[in-house]
C-alpha cells in the first residue's frame, strides 16, 4: 500500500505544482498587456502632444509669414503709391518667396491679394490679403487681412482747436482732444488730451475770477486717462479743398448751386436748401423760402444776435438717387439735413463762386444709418458753423461725421426767446462718430451755478470703429503718411 501511496502523493504534488506554472505565467500576460497598453497610449500621447506643437509652431510661422507679406506691400506702397499690381501689371494673386534675411535660407511663401476701394474715381483705401506658407510643412497656412489708408479725423470722438468744457452730466467714450485746454467733470474711459501745460480757465467754463489751470483739470472720472501736453491736430491740414470737392461733385457726385442772395445783412440771404436723406438711397431736397428771425445767445460769439436756424417755409425741389460710384453732395447755400443715410454719403456745405458767402450747416432732426454693418457712413463738412435748430428732438441722436471748419459746432442759446419754454431745455444728446470744432463748441447753456438751462441737459459721445475703418469719401485726413487702420486674422 505504501507505494501506492506515494504514488497518490506524487500525483498530488505534481497537481499542485502546474497551477503554480500557469499563474505566473498568466499574471505576466496580464501585466505584459497592462505594460503594452500603457506604453502604447503614452506613446501615443507623446506623439499627438509632438504633432500638436509641430502644428502650433508652424502656425506660428505661418502668421509670422502673412505679416511679412504685409509689411512688404506696405513699403511698396509707399515706394509707388497708385501700383496695386506688384509691379508686374496683371492682377494677383502674387505668390512671393520669403528668405531669412541672415542665413539667406527660404523661410516660406506668402501670397498676396491687393484690392483697391474707390469712390469718386479716388482710391480710399487699399486692403491686402497676405496667406503665409511654411518652407517645412507647406500645407500649414495663415490668412491676414489689413486696411491700408491715410488715419482720418472718425478715429477721435471729438476734436476742438479751442477750450471745451465736458460737464457733469456728459459721458465720453472715444478718444477726446483739444488744442486749448480742457474742463473734464464728467465721466470717460478714453484720453482726454490737450495740446497744453496750462490755460487761463475763464468764466466761459465755469471759472470766475479767471485762473491758470492744467491743461485737463476738473472733477472727472479716470484721471489717469487725461494726458497734457501732448502734439496738436492741424486744423489747417484737415481743411476741405472746397474748390476741388465742387469739381468732383459737379461731374460724378450731386452739386446744388447757391438759392440765397444778397448780403448776410437780407432776409434772401439765409435762404437754402434742405436735404432729407432716405433708406432707398435718395435724398428728398426741398428749397427753403423763409426763415423765422429770433435774437438769441450765439454759440460763435458768446454775444447776442440774431438767429436763422428754424424754417418757416420750404418748396418740394427734387428728389435724386445718390450715386453709388460718388456719394458726394456739393451744396453752395445754407443747408439743412436730416434723415436716414442710406450709403456712404459726403456732405459739404460751402460757397467758393461768391466773394464772402460762408454758408451754415443746420441739424433739425435725427440723423441715423439705414444699415448698421458699417456699409453706411455721413460726414458733413461746414465751411462755418453746424448748428442745432431749436426745434431739435428733445433726446437727439447724430451719427457720423461733423467738420465745422471755421466755425462751432453745437446749438445756440433759445432762453432769451418770447417762446423759450418751447425750446429749452432740452434732454440727452447722443452722438456716434466725431464731432470736429474749430471754434469753442457748446450743446449745453449754464447759469452761473453750473445748473443747464438750455441746450442738451447731457451729451453721450461714442466713437465709430466703422467709421474710423471706412470712412465716407473726403473725411479729413489726419496725416497724408498712409498706415495700417484695420487689421485681422481671417
Amino acid at each position: 500500500m505504501p507505494p501506492t501511496l506515494h504514488k497518490r502523493r506524487a500525483i498530488i504534488h505534481g497537481m499542485g505544482t502546474t497551477p503554480q506554472r500557469g499563474s505566473i505565467m498568466l499574471l505576466a500576460l496580464v501585466f505584459g498587456a497592462i505594460f503594452l497598453m500603457v506604453f502604447s497610449g503614452l506613446s501615443g500621447y507623446v506623439l499627438v502632444e509632438n504633432n500638436f506643437e509641430m502644428f502650433t509652431r508652424a502656425q506660428s510661422e505661418a502668421v509670422a509669414i502673412a505679416e511679412a507679406g504685409l509689411e512688404y506691400y506696405r513699403w511698396h506702397l509707399a515706394h509707388f503709391p497708385t501700383d496695386l499690381q506688384n509691379g508686374t501689371g496683371q492682377p494677383g494673386p502674387y505668390t512671393i518667396t520669403y528668405s531669412d534675411p541672415q542665413s539667406g535660407a527660404t523661410v516660406g511663401t506668402y501670397t498676396l491679394n491687393i484690392t483697391g476701394n474707390q469712390s469718386c474715381g479716388q482710391t480710399t483705401s487699399i486692403d491686402i490679403t497676405s496667406t503665409g506658407r511654411p518652407a517645412d510643412n507647406p500645407t500649414v497656412s495663415q490668412t491676414l487681412i489689413a486696411r491700408y489708408a491715410q488715419p482720418t479725423v472718425a478715429k477721435y470722438d471729438f476734436i476742438s482747436n479751442a477750450g471745451v468744457w465736458i460737464g457733469t452730466g456728459d459721458a465720453v467714450h472715444g478718444p477726446y482732444h483739444s488744442n486749448s485746454g480742457v474742463r473734464m467733470d464728467g465721466t470717460s474711459n478714453a484720453p482726454i488730451t490737450s495740446s497744453l501745460a496750462s490755460w487761463t480757465c475763464t468764466s466761459s467754463f465755469g471759472c470766475s475770477p479767471s485762473q491758470t489751470e492744467p491743461g485737463v483739470f476738473g472733477s472727472g472720472s479716470n484721471q489717469t486717462l487725461w494726458q497734457y501736453p501732448t502734439s496738436q491736430v492741424d486744423f489747417g491740414a484737415i481743411a476741405a479743398n472746397f474748390p476741388s470737392l465742387k469739381s468732383i461733385a459737379q461731374s460724378s457726385g450731386i452739386y446744388l448751386p447757391r438759392y440765397s442772395t444778397g448780403n448776410s445783412n437780407s432776409s434772401a440771404y439765409h435762404k437754402g436748401y434742405h436735404l432729407i436723406f432716405n433708406a432707398d438711397g435718395t435724398v428728398t431736397i426741398d428749397r427753403v423760402t423763409a426763415q423765422k428771425t429770433s435774437n438769441v445767445g450765439l454759440l460763435d460769439s458768446g454775444t447776442l444776435g440774431n438767429d436763422y436756424a428754424l424754417i418757416n417755409n420750404e418748396t418740394a425741389y427734387e428728389t435724386l438717387k445718390i450715386p453709388s460710384a460718388c456719394g458726394l453732395i456739393f451744396v453752395e447755400d445754407n443747408t439743412w439735413v436730416s434723415g436716414v443715410i442710406p450709403a456712404q454719403v459726403t456732405l459739404v456745405v460751402a460757397n467758393v463762386s461768391n466773394t464772402g458767402v460762408t454758408p451754415d450747416a443746420f441739424l433739425p432732426g435725427n440723423i441715423t444709418y439705414a444699415s448698421g454693418n458699417g456699409s453706411d457712413g455721413f460726414t458733413l463738412i461746414a465751411q462755418h458753423d453746424i448748428l442745432i435748430t431749436p426745434d431739435s428732438p428733445q433726446n437727439m441722436t447724430l451719427d457720423g461725421v461733423y467738420v465745422a471748419q471755421s466755425g462751432a459746432f453745437g446749438r445756440n442759446y433759445y432762453g432769451s426767446t418770447s417762446n423759450s419754454s418751447q425750446y429749452e431745455p432740452r434732454g440727452t444728446l447722443t452722438t456716434v462718430g466725431t464731432i470736429v470744432s474749430a471754434l469753442q463748441s457748446a450743446t449745453t447753456w449754464v447759469n452761473n451755478s453750473g445748473q443747464p438751462i438750455g441746450g442738451y441737459a447731457s451729451t453721450i459721445d461714442y466713437p465709430d470703429q466703422q467709421l474710423a475703418q471706412n470712412p465716407p469719401p473726403f473725411t479729413p485726413v489726419l496725416s497724408s503718411d498712409y498706415q495700417f487702420v484695420n487689421w485681422r486674422q481671417q
